[in-house]
């Protein structure tokens, strides 16, 4: 019932959005902090040790949960907690308003507000960026974060879904980039220092993590958008940095709709920590018009798309199963 629980997760997420300081979240950094303040000793064995407890240990109870309410309760229930995990791992809304506010600026031709926006979002210096670049940078970091916060979710709690372990999946992907986002920021701020073990450890597994949904994603773009072009910006990309799965994501967008992008990307950390180089190197490796303020509705039509795409195959898969 995989499709049933996305869809109303899906539906309620866009009619009653979570917080920006929702309690789930707060107790989700609340755990992280508990778990590399508890286990990170600067040891790679410790690092795993804390990655595993604040990645899998939530995990593994999500999964205790809904094998409990489908063996003693009934799968209609099961599915409630289904939805009710995928609300908080899956959604545009926790993104979004950040698009729409530096969108709206753009479009009132309030370049200064737009940059402030952009440095608020992704904490970066905006200060010289030309409007086409913030464009660009609001191109790229939207696609990436529709990414991280829908297609990569929904493929992660498909894949096991399918296995019968509920929204496992949801669980493991949401959390395995938020540590890495939220020790890499309290590394930073040397308030809560993270050993250099624990982050690379992070990165690793978060790499690993999003091998799969990068490559689905990018599979995705090029069915509904410029099928040809997507494949070549892919496969022009990923021979000079194959573990950059940020990079084939940009690679495969900038093929779809036929936009050059690559460059922005590089002036800020990614959750995945990836090469700079890379990045700064994607914009030559990728072709296309410049970036413009059309574009965004561009974007938005090409994740839409992709979202109904992949709602329709997991209707076919959950009728395929119930026939069969």
């Amino acid at each position: 019932m995989s499709f049933i629980a996305v869809l109303f997760a899906l539906l309620i997420e866009q009619a009653r959005p979570l917080g920006r300081r929702n309690l789930v979240h707060a107790g989700m950094r609340t755990w992280i902090r508990w778990s590399s303040r508890n286990f990170d000793t600067g040891r790679p064995i410790h690092g795993w040790l804390a990655w595993g407890f604040a990645v899998i240990g939530p995990a593994l109870i999500s999964l205790l949960v809904y094998g409990a309410l489908l063996y003693f309760v009934g799968w209609p229930v099961a599915i409630l907690w289904s939805v009710a995990v995928l609300y908080v791992t899956l959604g545009f809304r926790q993104f979004s308003f950040h698009f729409t506010q530096i969108r709206d600026a753009l479009a009132d031709g309030d370049e200064a507000l737009a940059r402030q926006l952009l440095a608020e979002w992704q904490q970066i210096d905006a200060s010289e960026l030309p409007r086409s670049e913030i464009v660009r940078h609001v191109i790229e970091h939207s696609v990436l974060s529709a990414h991280r916060h829908v297609f990569g979710v929904l493929a992660w709690f498909s894949i096991l879904a399918a296995f019968g372990l509920g929204p496992t999946g949801a669980v493991i992907y949401r959390l395995s980039e938020f540590v890495v986002r939220y020790w890499q920021h309290k590394s930073k701020t040397h308030l809560e220092p993270v050993s250099e073990a624990l982050q690379m450890i992070a990165t690793q597994a978060w790499r690993l993590i999003d091998w799969v949904p990068a490559r689905l994603t990018a599979i995705s773009f090029a069915v509904v958008g410029s099928f040809e072009e997507t494949i070549d910006g892919w496969r022009n990309y990923h021979p000079r940095f194959p573990g950059d799965n940020d990079g084939i994501l940009l690679a495969a967008t900038s093929g779809a709709v036929n936009i050059r992008l690559g460059e922005g990307v590089a002036t800020t950390t990614s959750p995945a920590d990836a090469s700079k180089e890379a990045h700064q190197k994607a914009s030559e490796l990728t072709s296309g018009q410049t970036p413009e303020l059309a574009h965004l509705a561009v974007i938005v039509g090409l994740v839409w798309r992709t979202v109904v795409m992949w709602m329709v195959l997991l209707a076919l898969l959950t009728l395929a199963r119930l026939l069969g």
